[in-house]
């Protein structure tokens, strides 16, 4: 980086938490999946499901990061305008379909970039169950601007 392309941020601070938490269900977890066209049946039939490994309905992945990406896009967006750049996620267990998911992230760094008019916003999270265990570790990078 040049000092004449980045600053301090202006608009996002390092350290900032975001927090969201979600209930799943199984009817929730059932119309994510036919939204996604998921057609797993560890996600639809709960006689398939119950006798798996899992021990009854899991939700999508998709549903998982999809929720989990929402989390910076929709707690900027009240000020600002976000706008997703890069996203990574480690899955490290399944959610049930009876979950409450608790969503973190944690502004790690935030960087003004002249040249696209905003902060680039890196940061860390996860997503747990009620039970503190971790579903999926994750990282991200915004671009966050002024309302367009």
């Amino acid at each position: 980086m040049t000092a004449h392309s980045s600053f301090a941020p202006r608009l996002v601070r390092a350290g900032e938490v975001l927090h969201h938490t979600y209930q799943l269900t199984p009817k929730n977890v059932r119309e994510f999946a036919n939204a996604a066209e998921d057609q797993n049946p560890l996600h639809h039939n709960s006689i398939y499901a119950i006798d798996s490994d899992f021990g009854g309905l899991i939700a999508s992945a998709t549903q998982l990061v999809s929720l989990f990406m929402a989390v910076p896009a929709t707690h900027y967006s009240k000020t600002h305008q976000p706008l997703g750049l890069e996203f990574d996620f480690k899955l490290r267990k399944a959610a049930m379909a009876t979950d409450e998911l608790s969503f973190r992230w944690i502004v790690t760094e935030a960087v003004f970039k002249e040249s696209l008019e905003g902060d680039i916003v890196t940061l860390e999270g996860t997503v747990k169950n009620s039970e503190g265990e971790t579903l999926v570790n994750g990282t991200a990078k915004l671009l966050v601007t002024e309302k367009i």
